[in-house]
């Protein structure tokens, strides 16, 4: 018998890094697993083949409403049932902080679209479901960015805090579906591969000498899920960064 046996979760762009991690331990566990990305079909199939457990990949740009509303279906007719639903998907381009006139409108509309408009919209449709659910969860992964004044564009930033402060009010109004968040530091993922500079300078400066594995991540998801009397929470994963920067 696995921990998490007959659980449903959702794991939204989870085609690689983090939200794979989370999706392979999640089903490690016994829980019937949806993979999903909004491009990397591929990919995301591969992840889902791959996992011990029963799952599900589906294509879906969590930016639309219907494609959003539309994996939410495909999971309920599929599973029958949504208990946890890990919204990871996200988009970002750097930009300089101090070059306000490379951030462009489109940038910062297409920015929140995703991060936050997408992830408002899916939580919104799951959460009648996790409501039935006698143990359920919404984790979002947010970022260090969202508390301090870094981050790959100030409009990334400015939508990991909306996701923060959305962690908590919909932990006080939700009740009792659990919210909470996990905001990683600097994470070895494909997208950061080529941050070679910035991944040396953080593991010297950090206290735990290393960047962080999406791993790491994942079992910051899992313990949320554990503890059955934490909600509104925002988990840092940074191996102590924020204790120097």
């Amino acid at each position: 018998m696995g921990e998490l046996d007959d659980r449903v979760a959702i794991v939204t762009g989870s085609s690689s890094g983090i939200g794979a991690a989370t999706a392979r331990l999640l089903s490690g566990l016994g829980c019937r697993v949806v993979v999903n990305s909004s491009s990397s079909v591929e990919e995301g199939t591969r992840v889902a083949q791959s996992l011990p457990n029963d799952a599900l990949y589906v294509q879906a740009d969590i930016g639309d409403q219907a494609q959003g509303q539309a994996l939410i279906a495909r999971t309920i007719e599929r599973f029958g049932r949504l208990d946890t639903l890990v919204n990871n998907a996200a988009w970002t381009t750097r930009v300089e902080h101090a070059d306000l006139d490379a951030l462009t409108d489109d940038i910062v509309q297409r920015t929140f679209q995703i991060n936050v408009f997408g992830t408002w919209w899916l939580t919104k449709a799951a959460m009648p479901y996790l409501r039935r659910s006698p143990d359920s969860n919404v984790v979002m992964i947010t970022s260090v960015a969202g508390i301090r004044p870094v981050g790959s564009s100030i409009a990334y930033a400015m939508s990991k805090a909306a996701l923060n402060h959305l962690t908590a009010l919909l932990a006080k109004s939700c009740g009792p579906v659990r919210v909470n968040a996990v905001a990683p530091g600097f994470v070895d993922t494909p997208l950061t591969a080529d941050l070679h500079a910035q991944r040396v300078a953080t593991a010297a400066a950090v206290p735990l000498h290393r960047t962080a594995r999406p791993e790491d991540c994942a079992e910051a998801v899992i313990g949320l899920l554990r503890n059955g009397y934490v909600t509104g929470q925002v988990i840092v994963v940074d191996g102590g960064s924020s204790l120097i920067w």
